[in-house]
């Protein structure tokens, strides 16, 4: 029988039989847990997209997508099925945390930080914000690696503007040292000075990927509320691939509703959500 919502709109209908495909196919993709209770949300965003196509039917989609496993179209899927929930500073609890380790290793003068889910850009510039004030400006290139999975969301966030309201929660120095604010029609809008974004490098990674072309080792992971979309299967599989990552004593930072204490793995607990690895490798 299939299975519709009252408030589902018009126009397409996604059966029970579809919805499964679609979340065996993006589980495959990317490692995204979907259920039932997604039903709206998976209608809503893929709907966009087979209109776009001029498609009559999620089935006729999902048909596009097998034909050619490398039709890229595929990224558009996943585009649309990724939630990008982002702002400055987000968590503030951890970015102190971050000043304070990046200056006990002052004298390496090479501190990096990858920032695995890195949407519009608020957590990588947060990021790259925390270490210019801790360390001074980079001198030798970028210090975050911002990667994300949604190439729609990276070319955004490589633009670095932004509304002025989304910068609420930097102090006035903050604003004042970090972006320029526009003039005109643009008023309302403030974009990244030159100095901060050429401390962020952006590039498109799937962290389902058998092979993670970054330039590790790095002193810090942030992987925050990520982990939440992916079994507990992949969630091990990807702590135990963040190890390898880290410099001994490495810090990776998670969501603060993740809690991975309980799992027999590389990471101790060192603080809020903030993880360290067990011993040097």
């Amino acid at each position: 029988m299939n299975s519709t919502n009252v408030n589902t709109p018009p126009g397409f209908v996604l059966t029970e039989a579809e919805l499964q495909k679609i979340s065996a196919l993006i589980y495959h993709r990317a490692g995204i847990v979907l259920n039932q209770q997604k039903h709206d949300m998976v209608y809503n965003r893929l709907a966009r997209r087979l209109r776009q196509l001029g498609l009559r039917s999620f089935t006729a989609y999902l048909n596009l997508l097998e034909s050619d496993p490398a039709s890229s179209e595929w990224q558009n899927f996943i585009n649309a099925l990724t939630t990008n929930l982002t702002s400055f500073f987000r968590e503030a609890y951890h970015f102190p945390v971050l000043a304070e380790h990046a200056r006990s290793r002052a004298r390496q003068n090479n501190y990096s930080v990858w920032c695995t889910a890195a949407s519009t850009g608020e957590e990588a510039c947060s990021i790259a914000i925390t270490l210019n004030e801790a360390l001074g400006q980079s001198l030798s290139g970028p210090r975050v690696l911002a990667t994300d999975i949604d190439t729609e969301v990276l070319e955004k966030a490589a633009r670095g503007i932004y509304r002025h309201s989304d910068i609420q929660a930097l102090t006035p120095e903050q604003k004042r040292a970090w972006f320029l604010r526009g003039t005109g029609a643009q008023r309302e809008q403030v974009k990244v000075k030159p100095a901060l974004l050429s401390s962020i490098q952006y590039q498109q990674l799937n962290l389902l990927s058998p092979e993670w072309r970054v330039p590790a080792p790095f002193d810090a992971i942030f992987c925050r509320n990520v982990m939440i979309y992916f079994d507990q299967h992949t969630q091990h599989q990807l702590l135990r691939r963040f190890a390898k990552m880290l410099k001994p004593g490495g810090l990776l930072f998670v969501g603060h509703s993740e809690n991975f204490s309980n799992m027999n793995g590389p990471f101790r607990l060192r603080g809020q959500s903030v993880y360290c690895l067990a011993q040097e490798r």
